[in-house]
């Protein structure tokens, strides 16, 4: 890496998953180059998971503001300072705009393939072609572009120990747990709440877990949470818009297993160390599956491809959501409890999370 780099500037605003993706990035460069300064610009909402990383300045953008008021914003705030190198790490239309409050020699960004909505315009070098399909791949190859040795792909989010006792307060002793968070901020990659409830039904009579629902306070999960309850004919445990988003960290992390669709919840569960049933079909998950453990995801999205595009997945451009009604029908109850299933025979055999008690059938 060259010796000139002693600053950089990380722009990714948004979402909940992509900030988790980033996270090995930054623990690369803090390893092999703990002499640069960080600076990261992020949401307000996003900040709330990652702000309190330790060593990293943090800059907080309001994106419910106008364009055109977060530019000055940031441009006061950055007022006098040329970084190193900017990281450009978010391809959306108002990012790449205001990217330009930000000065930057090296202004790096997506390869050629992967740059779209005028990307090309603010940057002046490219990432290489990384070598995975997921997103967090593509994310890790700007710390090839500064020049940084390898390193395993590891997070850190902080949590406090005042969270985690508000996790053991709710999720108490060793009873093997599936949290299921129901909802992503993109209601087309929802599954059903009979799906929901029925996993819930499987998991408790098979295997005797507790169930509990997460998410945040907004209606449509409060709803979503109040008709999977309705819906199943087994006690819950309902969360939903109770706990904070650390709290909602240290929860996750005393799963024993996590089903969701591609939201937020499923990279920090999968940040923190618990195995994901990730449901997809509007989304492919090589792309933004769980990225440490695949294996327990249901994935149609090929059948998705052919049935809503007509193309085969391969043909379809990287990162294409297939988000149209009725996509994650195509996701079949038994589907996940036969994930589940595995899932809970592997952790007996490999004896991984042995400090919680599943009952044998």
């Amino acid at each position: 890496m060259s010796a000139a780099v002693n600053s950089i500037c990380i722009f990714r605003l948004s979402a909940l998953g992509d900030v988790t993706h980033l996270l090995p990035l930054v623990q690369r460069i803090r390893l092999h180059a703990p002499q640069i300064r960080i600076t990261w610009i992020i949401g307000k909402f996003e900040a709330r998971l990652v702000g309190d990383l330790p060593g990293i300045e943090f800059i907080t953008v309001d994106k419910k503001q106008g364009l055109g008021n977060v530019w000055r914003d940031l441009r006061t705030t950055l007022h006098g300072r040329c970084f190193d190198a900017l990281l450009l790490c978010q391809l959306a239309a108002r990012a790449n705009l205001l990217s330009t409050a930000i000065r930057a020699r090296r202004r790096i960004g997506y390869e050629w393939a992967k740059s779209k909505e005028g990307h090309s315009l603010f940057i002046n070098e490219r990432i290489t072609p990384a070598t995975g399909r997921h997103v967090l791949d593509t994310l890790y190859r700007f710390g090839d572009a500064l020049g940084l040795p390898d390193a395993a792909k590891c997070w850190e989010i902080p949590v406090a120990v005042a969270d985690h006792a508000f996790a053991e307060q709710h999720l108490p002793g060793t009873q093997a747990t599936l949290i299921i968070s129901p909802c992503s901020s993109h209601v087309l990659r929802n599954w059903s709440v009979a799906g929901y409830a029925r996993v819930a039904e499987h998991a408790i009579r098979r295997h005797g877990m507790r169930v509990m629902l997460c998410g945040g306070p907004s209606a449509l999960e409060r709803e979503t949470g109040a008709a999977i309850e309705q819906a199943c004919a087994e006690p819950l445990l309902n969360l939903i818009g109770r706990d904070t988003l650390k709290q909602a960290c240290a929860l996750l992390a005393r799963a024993t297993a996590v089903l969701t669709p591609d939201a937020g919840p499923m990279h920090i569960a999968n940040a923190m160390g618990t195995p994901v049933i990730g449901l997809h079909a509007a989304t492919d998950s090589t792309r933004s599956g769980p990225y440490s453990d695949l294996r327990w995801t249901v994935d149609r999205y090929a059948d998705a491809a052919r049935q809503f595009l007509g193309r085969a997945d391969r043909d379809v451009r990287w990162g294409k959501r297939i988000e149209f009604p009725g996509v994650m029908d195509l996701i079949r109850i038994e589907a996940v409890t036969e994930r589940l299933d595995a899932l809970i025979a592997t952790r007996l055999i490999e004896g991984w999370n042995t400090d919680q008690s599943i009952a044998l059938h």
